[in-house]
């Protein structure tokens, strides 16, 4: 059941993206971007709103409703320089993202550093406000205070500490960061981007890059699979930084995965494995329409974390007693892997040990590599933006949909489709 590391080279991934395809400001209203889709007997073009109607009826839908924090914060030296710094994730991952968020008084991160050979050790940022006496009953200074603790080949642990010690870090952050639009989006964040870089039901904070392909979705359009009879549910994966960054190694063997923390409901669990049933029943009965019990993942980041859940049954079966702190999934396991359970008896897996202990809510980290050779377990359709050549998210993409990536990209490079985070979306039917 392997993948032939070794031979998969990267530069097999990669397409000529002239800078003026890529998207630096979101359609508006959001479900007017166009929807290219592509099957197995051909590729059309669409608008997004239209995406309901595409999909099979009787079928399931999966969001990641993360929310987006406003993680780039900029300080100045005395001397006027500015030091950028870009929060990736808590440096003690016992706490989890939601821990972190909730920390009072002080809090370590690793960090991006823009200038940081201006950041002398020993030297302490500062960053100050005054709340309006009106809204708060009383004039109160808030202060963050940043400490670089150290530096790493990849990252800074870097030492946050505020005034009043009573606010949590997530205020501190919405207070005074700004929203992390992506490097390639070379423009400042402005107002707009506050409401638009995050998707109409992101819930839980923690990401640090938005999940791209709900951006696209609007109130209507949710309603609108209500109708079409397309059930929908909730996962969460806090999306990192390294997410859209392009694989430097030549050879994937090489390229080191990051990890992302994820909180898988029960309940989620139990729809799984309602309609990998279903799907199974409709596959023996012939009267019954194709797709039925389908699952279609919104984004990369939903299908990574859906087929997880396979791998972290996997992991349960092989060993009924591992501890749930280790149920993390890392990039190579399922390639590792001489067994293949049904998918059905994995999800119950995860629901008996659920219920042992006592859990709605399975938190755990995957660093799951998507590529070419992977065996999908879960997803037969994905929602999903044009992505980066030379990244982890295309490989993602050419495993799901075949040698089909390259006409569906060659396709929307030619009648100008947007790319990238503010781009237009792709409905890919599984290979």
């Amino acid at each position: 059941m392997g993948i032939p590391v070794d031979s998969l080279c990267i530069a097999d991934f990669s397409f000529e993206l002239p800078p003026e395809k890529i998207a630096l400001h979101p359609v508006s209203p959001r479900d007017h971007s166009r929807l290219l889709v592509v099957e197995k007997d051909g590729i059309s073009s669409h608008q997004f709103s239209s995406l309901p109607a595409l999909l099979p009826e009787d079928s399931l839908i999966i969001f990641n409703n993360t929310r987006v924090v406003q993680a780039r914060l900029l300080f100045r030296k005395p001397t006027g320089s500015p030091i950028e710094i870009f929060c990736l994730e808590p440096a003690d991952p016992g706490e989890g993202i939601s821990g972190a968020m909730g920390m009072q008084a002080k809090a370590q991160w690793k960090c991006l550093v823009g200038n940081a050979a201006a950041w002398t050790s020993g030297l302490v940022l500062e960053k100050h406000s005054v709340q309006n006496p009106e809204l708060t009953g009383e004039q109160e200074s808030h202060i963050l205070y940043a400490e670089l603790l150290e530096k790493k080949p990849d990252e800074f642990l870097v030492q946050f500490r505020w005034t009043p010690a009573h606010l949590h870090f997530a205020e501190l952050l919405h207070e005074f960061g700004s929203i992390p639009l992506p490097p390639y989006i070379k423009r400042k964040p402005v107002q707009e981007d506050v409401e638009r870089y995050q998707t109409v039901y992101a819930r839980h904070e923690g990401s640090v890059a938005a999940p791209t392909a709900g951006l696209h979705f609007t109130a209507q359009t949710l309603d609108d699979l209500d109708a079409h009879k397309i059930s929908k549910d909730f996962i969460t994966l806090h999306v990192g930084a390294g997410t859209f960054l392009p694989v430097k190694a030549e050879k994937m063997k090489d390229h080191q995965m990051h990890s992302e923390y994820i909180g898988i409901p029960r309940q989620l669990v139990v729809n799984l494995l309602r309609f990998i049933e279903k799907k199974e029943q409709a596959a023996q009965d012939a009267r019954t329409h194709e797709g039925k019990g389908s699952i279609t993942a919104v984004g990369t980041t939903s299908l990574r974390s859906v087929e997880s859940i396979y791998w972290i049954g996997h992991l349960l079966l092989r060993d009924p007693e591992i501890k749930m702190e280790e149920l993390n999934i890392t990039q190579w396991y399922p390639y590792e892997q001489k067994t293949a359970p049904a998918v059905a008896d994995c999800l119950r897996a995860v629901l008996d040990r659920m219920a042992a202990e006592q859990s709605e809510l399975l938190l755990t980290k995957t660093a799951l590599l998507i590529a070419p050779g992977y065996p999908f377990k879960l997803v037969d359709q994905l929602v999903t933006n044009f992505h980066q050549p030379r990244s982890t998210l295309l490989l993602l993409v050419a495993a799901f949909a075949g040698d089909k990536w390259k006409s569906a990209y060659a396709y929307a490079l030619e009648h100008d489709f947007r790319f990238l985070s503010y781009g237009d979306a792709c409905l890919f039917f599984r290979s």
